[in-house]
């Protein structure tokens, strides 16, 4: 089951946070059709944020079809962002970045810093290849 984080400092605001997380674990394959989200008070209680702002971000999620909530049952993933001819990458790749990240907290990178200089350079990156 998907554990939702919010940081107050990212200038997203809080329901967006939620959509997001929700669309990052469906195209990774953490969320499979048929999984149930949090219930609303589950992630109340788990973040500290107003019922209604999950309740907004659960109705976004419904309407962009990618879930669907049953009175009285909850509400749950009815399709995947995930490529499966991609899947197979995933973990390959999540062991390389996980060495990228120790790399750089061992040079004195703080978590900021981390955030910063991959943004960048994934920018300047996706710019590159446009040209």
């Amino acid at each position: 089951m998907i554990e939702f984080h919010l940081d107050d400092g990212s200038g997203v605001s809080p329901y967006l946070q939620l959509v997001q997380q929700v669309r990052r674990a469906l195209r990774l394959g953490l969320l499979r059709e048929g999984d149930r989200l949090p219930t609303i008070r589950d992630v109340v209680a788990q973040v500290t944020i107003n019922p209604n702002t999950v309740l907004k971000a659960y109705r976004e999620l419904e309407h962009a079809g990618l879930v669907t909530a049953r009175p009285g049952a909850g509400t749950f993933v009815t399709v995947t962002l995930a490529d499966a001819t991609l899947a197979a990458a995933y973990g390959p790749l999540r062991q390389d970045l996980r060495r990228w990240l120790a790399k750089a907290r061992l040079a004195g990178l703080g978590d900021e810093d981390i955030e910063a200089l991959f943004m960048t350079t994934f920018q300047t990156a996706a710019q590159e290849d446009i040209a």
